[in-house]
C-alpha cells in the first residue's frame, strides 16, 4: 500500500481530536490500587476497552474515512484486521454510509466477527494471522478499486489513535510513563508522538507479546523484519511485519520497547478483570501485564493503555485457567494410589483437609504407567497460592503419595 504522506505533525494529531470529539468517548483514565505501590509508583488505566467498539481502533479508522473524498468514498473501503480495526472501519463507514469489506483471518476471535458483521460490512474470513489478511485485502483491493484502510501505516490512522495520548496527559498532566501495547505499532507512534511533542521529559514504553516481536526485532536489527510467525493469545498485536511509517516513528518516539509472555497476559487478564472489574483482552492487557511483571522502571506515575475489551467468552475462560494457574491458584497433580476400596477417598481427603477444592478428576485403573494393581489419579485442583500448592504438595508425600 502507498503511504500518500510520510510524516504524522502533532497539528495532524490536534485535529484529528477535534474531529473526533462527537464521535468516540474520551475514556476514563482510573487509578488503580492494584498495581499500585505505595512510596514507588501509582498506576492509572486507560480503558479503552470501553470505548465505542470496544477498542481504540474507532479513532484511527473515522479519522481516515473522514478525509475521504467524494469520489473515494463512492468507491467503498477494504480493510484487513485481526478484529478491532475491523469493527472501527465497519462503524466508521456506516456513520458515512460507505459499503465497507474486511478481511480477518480465519481463526479470529467470533465475537469480533459477529460485531464486524453487525456494523454492516462484508466479512471475508482469509489465512491464519493478520499478515494473510491484509494480503487477501491487498489482492481485492486491486480488483475493486476500493479505497484501502490500513490498520496503522496511515498518517490519518495515527494521527487518530495520537488523541489518546492528548487525552492521557490532559487528564493527569503529572504522568511520567505511559505504557502502550505494540502490533503494527500505530496506536504506540501516535500516542508517543502526542505525548513527546509536548511532554518530552515523558518515558513511552511499547510492549510487544513475547510470541510476536515484529517490533523490537526491527528496532534491534536497525531495520524493517517479518517474523515467521507470531503465535500469541494476543491476537490484535499479533503482526509479523510492522509499517515502515510506524517504524520510523517508533525509533524516533519510543523510549524502550519490552515483552510479556503468555502466562504474563493471561495473569494481566485475570488480575484486571478480578481486581479491577475491567475486562480486557490479551493486547489489551499487554501494557498492564509489563508493570505487574516489572519490565522496566515502573517508579512515577504511570498510565497503562487498556487498549481492547473484545474477547471472546470461551477465549477468556481458557486465558483465565492460565492466568490461575500462574497465580498458583489452579494447578494440576498426578499420583499413584492403590487400586483398592478407600484408597481413593483417602486422597481426596487429604486434599481436602488442606484446604484445597478438586475441580476434576480422572481415575484410570487401566494405565500401564501405573502398574499391576494400581491407579492413575489426575486431579484439578484449586488452591489459594503458590505456599498453599507447595503445603499440599508436602502433605501428599510425606502419605507416600508420589506427586508427578
Amino acid at each position: 500500500m502507498i503511504v500518500f504522506m510520510q510524516t504524522v505533525s502533532l497539528g495532524m494529531i490536534l485535529e484529528a481530536r477535534e474531529r473526533l470529539k462527537k464521535v468516540v468517548r474520551s475514556t476514563d483514565l482510573v487509578p488503580s490500587q492494584m498495581l499500585a505501590i505505595p512510596g514507588q509508583r501509582e498506576v492509572f488505566l486507560k480503558t479503552e476497552c470501553l470505548q465505542y467498539t470496544g477498542s481504540f481502533k474507532l479513532r484511527g479508522a473515522y479519522n481516515r474515512i473522514a478525509m475521504l473524498t467524494p469520489e473515494e468514498r463512492q468507491r467503498g473501503v477494504i480493510a484487513s484486521s485481526a478484529g478491532n480495526h475491523a469493527q472501527g472501519v465497519a462503524l466508521a463507514a456506516q456513520k458515512f454510509g460507505i459499503k465497507a469489506t474486511i478481511v480477518m483471518p480465519a481463526g479470529a476471535p467470533l465475537a469480533k466477527v459477529a460485531a464486524t458483521r453487525g456494523y454492516g460490512a462484508e466479512v471475508v474470513l482469509h489465512g491464519a494471522v493478520y499478515d494473510d489478511a491484509y494480503a487477501e485485502a491487498c489482492r481485492l483491493q486491486e480488483e475493486s478499486g476500493a479505497v484501502f484502510i490500513h490498520p496503522f501505516n496511515d498518517p490519518y490512522v495515527i494521527a487518530g489513535q495520537g488523541s489518546i495520548g492528548l487525552e492521557i496527559m490532559d487528564a493527569n498532566s503529572d504522568i511520567t510513563t505511559v505504557v502502550v501495547p505494540i502490533g503494527g505499532g500505530g496506536m504506540a507512534s501516535g500516542i508517543a508522538a502526542a505525548v513527546k511533542e509536548l511532554h518530552p521529559e515523558v518515558k513511552v514504553i511499547g510492549v510487544q507479546a513475547a510470541g510476536a516481536p515484529s517490533m523490537l526485532e526491527s528496532r534491534r536489527a536497525g531495520h524493517i523484519v517479518t517474523l515467521d510467525s507470531a503465535s500469541t493469545m494476543a491476537d490484535g498485536i499479533a503482526v509479523k511485519t510492522p509499517g515502515d511509517l510506524t517504524f520510523a516513528m517508533c525509533e524516533k518516539y519510543l523510549d524502550d520497547i519490552v515483552t510479556v509472555d503468555e502466562d504474563e497476559i493471561a495473569g494481566a487478564i485475570l488480575m484486571l478483570l478480578e481486581k479491577c472489574k475491567i475486562v480486557a483482552e490479551g493486547a489489551g492487557a499487554a501494557s498492564v501485564a509489563a508493570v505487574l511483571y516489572d519490565k522496566f522502571d515502573t517508579s512515577g506515575k504511570v498510565a497503562c493503555v487498556v487498549s481492547g475489551g473484545n474477547v471472546d467468552v470461551t477465549t477468556l475462560q481458557h486465558i483465565l485457567d492460565q492466568g490461575l494457574m500462574k497465580a498458583g491458584r489452579m494447578a494440576r497433580i498426578h499420583t499413584v494410589i492403590q487400586d483398592r476400596p478407600g484408597h481413593l477417598a483417602r486422597l481426596l481427603s487429604l486434599i481436602s483437609e488442606s484446604g484445597a477444592n478438586v475441580i476434576s478428576i480422572q481415575h484410570d485403573r487401566t494405565s500401564i504407567m501405573s502398574g499391576v494393581g494400581r491407579a492413575l489419579v489426575d486431579l484439578q485442583i484449586e488452591t489459594n497460592d503458590f505456599d498453599h500448592l507447595e503445603r499440599l504438595h508436602a502433605i501428599l508425600k510425606e502419605n507416600g503419595y508420589a506427586v508427578m
